[in-house]
């Protein structure tokens, strides 16, 4: 099963690529499921579904046309399906603060539910292979990173804090409930929490085999959209995901020459001449400006058209490197990491334990170390064109 990720910067145009990229795929015979990440759902919007058309009692995925199916996650329903016991600890918790019960059900939706909740689904389909392939529509950039990031975030929580604060708490809950006005969180959600991670096992490794998952990202020719379309480069190839294609879409055509705007072409058409230099070789596709919103199954057809004739097997594996690695040159080991458009004086580097950790602004990457070189420290760091080379060697 392949697994096509696509992220941007908002307002993009990000729901109706992905949208006709399934009627593309479902075209071409292959069973599809196009999925929204995205808590502002437009996927529906997008192929102008009437409403009641998703079952509002299940949210499963909703067959359109032969091969293409959409979903849209609904947290209430995800609520009761995998966060019972945790939602229903923290209503219980904010009730007690004074919050009304609408309040605080409201509140006891944790800020990531929704993108673990669409992450299982995904590990589900691809156990079960229910499609060839899965289109996901994600959020915004930042929160598409943080989609991606869950599972790692999880394993180590699972792996370092879980045991240690399941055993506390079993230990100190009787005596801890006769005095405190909040009870502490029972086993049954503890073993809520491992039940989940169960669910979730293995989604990591797939989001980073460069064979099963790519990573589209979709831009507009602007400059402040370029410069968010490279830093959610760089941030996705920290993850360990491939970027393999930058879609540009609403590219003003050739008609616009010499019109009302005719100066933004122009300026569109500097910015792209950029974008090919910044990426390659990562190849930038054009997507032209339609004279109509992208909305519904014929217009979404249209679209699909476009996108056949500029890259006929959006399913075609074009990249397998991986955005980091682990050598050694001349006696010395080194670990590799690709970071276009990053400068030396913005990288922080550190070790800590078995991981190298890496600074980009506000985004912290976890790099795990091979035990053959985990008690190595860094010794050097220097850039060869866009890949930063970290040499590790004895303490001395």
């Amino acid at each position: 099963m392949r697994i096509l990720l696509y992220s941007g910067k908002g307002g993009v145009g990000k729901t109706s690529i992905a949208a006709a990229t399934g009627v593309q795929l479902a075209r071409a015979g292959l069973k599809t499921l196009v999925m929204s990440v995205d808590p502002a759902h437009s996927l529906a919007d997008a192929f102008a579904l009437k409403a009641g058309l998703f079952d509002s009692a299940t949210a499963d995925p909703c067959q359109v046309r032969e091969h293409l199916h959409v979903q849209e996650v609904n947290i209430q329903i995800e609520l009761k399906r995998h966060w019972r016991e945790i939602a229903g600890y923290l209503t219980t918790v904010l009730r007690t603060s004074g919050l009304g019960d609408v309040e605080a059900e409201e509140l006891a939706i944790l800020p990531g539910m929704e993108e673990l909740s669409a992450l299982m689904y995904v590990n589900q389909y691809r156990k079960q292979d229910t499609y060839d392939v899965i289109v996901l529509d994600c959020a915004p950039t930042a929160e598409s990173l943080r989609f991606i990031a869950m599972p790692t975030t999880l394993e180590w929580y699972m792996k370092h804090v879980f045991p240690m604060e399941r055993r506390v708490f079993n230990a100190v809950r009787p005596l801890v409930n006769r005095v405190s006005p909040v009870e502490l969180p029972s086993d049954s959600y503890f073993a809520n929490v491992k039940d989940l991670f169960t669910k979730l096992d293995g989604i990591d490794g797939i989001l980073q085999d460069t064979r099963v998952t790519s990573v589209r990202l979709v831009s507009n020719a602007e400059r402040m959209v370029l410069r968010e379309t490279q830093r959610a480069f760089v941030y996705f190839l920290l993850h360990g995901l491939s970027v393999d294609r930058i879609i540009v879409n609403r590219v003003l055509p050739d008609e616009a020459v010499g019109s009302f705007l005719g100066g933004l072409r122009g300026t569109q058409q500097q910015i792209l001449q950029e974008m090919h230099a910044y990426f390659d070789p990562v190849p930038v596709r054009q997507v032209p400006m339609f004279q109509e919103e992208v909305i519904g199954m014929e217009r979404l057809e249209r679209l699909a058209d476009v996108l056949q004739a500029i890259d006929p097997d959006p399913c075609a594996v074009t990249r397998e490197e991986r955005p980091y690695a682990f050598e050694r040159r001349d006696g010395v080991h080194q670990v590799r990491v690709a970071m276009p458009f990053a400068a030396k004086g913005e990288v922080g580097l550190f070790k800590k334990g078995d991981e190298l950790v890496i600074e980009i602004g506000v985004l912290r990457r976890h790099v795990g170390l091979p035990r053959s070189i985990a008690a190595l420290q860094p010794r050097r760091a220097t850039f060869e064109g866009t890949t930063l080379v970290v040499e590790l060697g004895e303490a001395s």
